[in-house]
């Protein structure tokens, strides 16, 4: 760690913002350029995979879902109302900079959706999702499968693949989870701002623990989604909740867009423990770019991610830690990483560090992900002759939401 912090502090010194643009360069440009070279070198070889983005969620915020006026393929920085916006991060062109390989794309509704549309909301960003891919054929492909992502990526495509952000979404339903399944989801994550019926978000480690992690109910959830072949996304859920998570899953699970908690202590960051239980269990932590999980002044730079990828590296191994970046869905940066163009820059500025090496850059880039979808694959296949859990969620833990929930026949009066 004191290496590490060496290093930070002699790169500090040597680096400055260029005037009019976003990215950090060396003093001596042709050092800087040279590493950036490298970067972007490595990036071709192998898909750099980004566990979280948002950008759906602003198309339907903003343009309620009409493609057609999305002009994805063009700047989005120079055209309004993405030009003014806080949050907008991604276009084609800064994806083909940013040497972009594959994307978690999110399908994500807000908690104020659970017990009414959340289920058809949350289809309707599937539905965009695939119409997205659809439209730029191109650029894009569609991927569900570990072999999908490096054959869009030897294709000069950014392997598009889906992940519903919060088990709201599937309204306490394992019908609509396998659902999901079948129209591409691979990874959900548990929790969002709220509870579910079934598990601790993370805001409940400081507003009230409700279920101690896990309910009965939510450790079925974990296994079918073992048995269908999902990631378990364990960001956005309480400590007790990823414990449960790890107690019960046989599959590696992931965090999407998370942090960790030893640098900066909020409850949306990983636990030192829960990093070794991951490494245990094969799965990968995808470090998150916002600045509010980084540090505790609000502002963070290049350098805070990599603390928090060193530290996640030092504690899990080199293998279980990856690339979360949570772009448009935050509305502060890191400098340097300012949107989806500046990936190379990360890179570069690891070179500086011989823990590194190019091995090491290409998991942190995606391999340590399209391992543990491999492993995640098996695990499926392992169970192949399992049956689906069918068990409906028990009535109790429905009780004051009924109002707002499909009745079974036997219920109805």
């Amino acid at each position: 760690m004191l290496l590490n912090m060496k290093f930070r502090a002699i790169v500090l010194l040597l680096l400055v913002v260029q005037m009019g643009c976003c990215e950090f360069q060396s003093k001596d440009p042709q050092t800087f350029a040279k590493r950036l070279r490298h970067a972007r070198d490595i990036l071709d070889e192998v898909p750099l995979i980004d566990g979280h983005n948002d950008l759906v969620m602003n198309i339907r915020r903003k343009l309620y879902n009409r493609l057609q006026e999305f002009p994805f393929d063009q700047d989005l920085t120079e055209i309004e109302p993405w030009a003014s916006m806080s949050n907008s991060h991604t276009d084609l062109p800064r994806i083909k900079a940013g040497k972009l390989g594959g994307q978690f794309w999110s399908a994500f509704v807000f908690c104020s959706s659970q017990y009414k549309n959340a289920l058809a909301q949350t289809l309707e960003q599937i539905d965009v999702i695939h119409r997205l891919v659809d439209r730029y054929p191109d650029d894009l492909a569609w991927v569900d499968t570990a072999d999908g992502i490096l054959d869009a990526h030897r294709a000069g495509k950014v392997a598009s693949m889906i992940g519903v952000e919060g088990g709201h979404s599937m309204d306490s339903s394992l019908g609509t989870l396998r659902v999901f399944y079948n129209v591409g989801v691979r990874y959900m994550t548990l929790t969002h701002g709220c509870n579910t019926p079934w598990a601790d978000n993370s805001q409940a480690e400081t507003d009230g623990i409700e279920f101690d992690g896990l309910t009965e109910w939510g450790k079925i959830v974990v296994k079918e989604m073992n048995r269908l072949g999902m990631f378990v996304d364990i960001s956005h859920v309480a400590q007790q909740t990823m414990y449960d998570v790890l107690d019960v899953t046989r599959a590696p699970v992931i965090a999407s867009h998370s942090n960790a908690r030893a640098l900066y202590d909020v409850p949306r960051n990983v636990p030192d423990d829960v990093l070794i239980r991951i490494a245990e269990n094969g799965g990968v932590v995808m470090v998150n770019f916002y600045p509010d999980l980084l540090t505790d002044t609000g502002n963070a730079t290049l350098f805070d991610v990599i603390d928090h990828i060193n530290h996640i590296r030092n504690v899990a191994g080199v293998d279980h830690v990856g690339i979360g970046g949570d772009f448009d869905g935050i509305s502060e940066v890191p400098d340097g990483l300012e949107d989806v163009s500046q990936y190379p820059n990360l890179f570069a500025e690891l070179m500086l560090d011989p823990l590194w090496s190019d091995d090491d850059l290409k998991k942190l880039a995606g391999l340590n992900l399209v391992r543990a979808f491999k492993e995640m694959e098996q695990a499926r296949d392992s169970l192949s002759s399992e049956e689906p859990w069918d068990e409906p969620i028990p009535k109790v833990e429905l009780e004051g939401h009924l109002n707002c929930t499909n009745l079974w026949p036997s219920d109805w009066s």
